[in-house]
């Protein structure tokens, strides 16, 4: 849809706007992993042609979230680590005509080429306007949400990683008086649940997107489950998720919507079980959600492109498969709680 008219505000102190929410529904979309792996040329030769095919798609919805598993800009040298992703400040162009509307770097990517790489990222949020969350300058930054009003409802949307090397942990999880990420970890945790309650009483549809699981698994473990109870006790409507790089179940916990792996998104999968993707748009009136729907894809040369046909159909029956696995429902319930 492009840009809504929204801004990321502080939420500390801010009162509850006496006018109640429209009531009018809205459809957010998420998607997983983005690297952009291969397509930094692109992006810097034609930013808007890269996303032609999955862009109708994005532009379907109200709001659009992306994980962007990168950091932005070319400054900094590579940390120590197995993969470092980088995508020319170009990339917001990119996103934004397709329809993204804010992306989380709260991940194990986003300070790929350490403190001076995630400065220019910073930097590049700034200049273009291109909304970045889960990233920041101090950890009050890290964690500030992405706050936008649409047809009359306010949307929040929190991000944090659970997965981020124990050896880097020093220089990349966000402080009082340091740049990086939120954390999700268990020692960020309660801070993390902390800013769920404190934005609560503040906005009508609360989204948490995470960082976590294990790699090429398709069902949610132990401790993405605990993060999710963790959450949705804090008063989130929304979990979502990714890093695991595969599908991972999608549907409701009691009356909230959890999806815990949204996989592979813009990325260069060397598997079929790797290029497995798609778009979950998500309807929500206030705390309600009224309904949900999975757009699967199939990634080719990096990118997502619809599936259509039989391709189409025996993905979302995978879906619900995972579903299962997951231990989530495919409509709400009275009952929630992780299993």
């Amino acid at each position: 849809m492009g840009q809504p008219n929204s801004t990321q505000l502080p939420v500390p102190g801010q009162t509850v706007d006496p006018n109640p929410p429209s009531g009018e529904p809205v459809r957010i979309a998420f998607a997983g992993d983005a690297s952009f792996e291969g397509l930094g040329s692109a992006v810097e030769a034609d930013p808007t042609g890269v996303l032609t095919a999955i862009a109708p798609v994005l532009r379907n919805a109200d709001l659009t979230v992306v994980n962007l598993e990168a950091a932005l800009g070319t400054a900094g040298s590579p940390v120590p680590k197995g993969f470092n992703f980088r995508v020319p400040a170009e990339v917001t162009i990119t996103l934004s005509d397709a329809g993204v509307d804010v992306v989380s770097m709260a991940n194990n990517h986003g300070l790929d080429y350490g403190q001076v790489g995630l400065s220019e990222s910073l930097a590049i949020e700034e200049e273009s306007g291109f909304p970045v969350i889960g990233a920041g300058r101090d950890a009050e930054e890290a964690y500030e949400p992405f706050v936008t009003e649409i047809n009359g409802q306010r949307i929040g949307i929190i991000a944090a990683s659970d997965v981020i090397d124990t050896e880097l942990r020093s220089t990349w999880v966000a402080t009082d008086s340091m740049p990086g990420i939120a954390s999700a970890e268990e020692p960020e945790q309660e801070r993390l649940a902390a800013e769920v309650a404190e934005l609560r009483p503040n906005i009508d549809t609360l989204v948490v997107f995470l960082h976590y699981g294990v790699e090429e698994e398709t069902c949610p473990n132990s401790r993405q489950r605990e993060l999710v109870d963790l959450l949705v006790d804090a008063g989130a409507d929304i979990v979502v998720g990714a890093h695991a790089h595969r599908l991972q179940g999608l549907g409701y916990l009691g009356q909230q919507f959890v999806a815990y792996g949204l996989g592979n998104f813009i990325f260069a999968a060397p598997s079929e079980a790797g290029r497995a993707s798609g778009v979950l748009i998500v309807t929500a009136t206030g705390r309600q959600i009224d309904d949900y729907e999975w757009i699967p894809a199939r990634i080719d040369n990096g990118v997502p492109v619809p599936l259509t046909g039989d391709a189409a159909e025996a993905a979302l029956n995978q879906m619900d498969e995972r579903r299962e696995c997951a231990g989530l429902t495919a409509s709400p319930s009275d009952t929630g709680g992780n299993p």
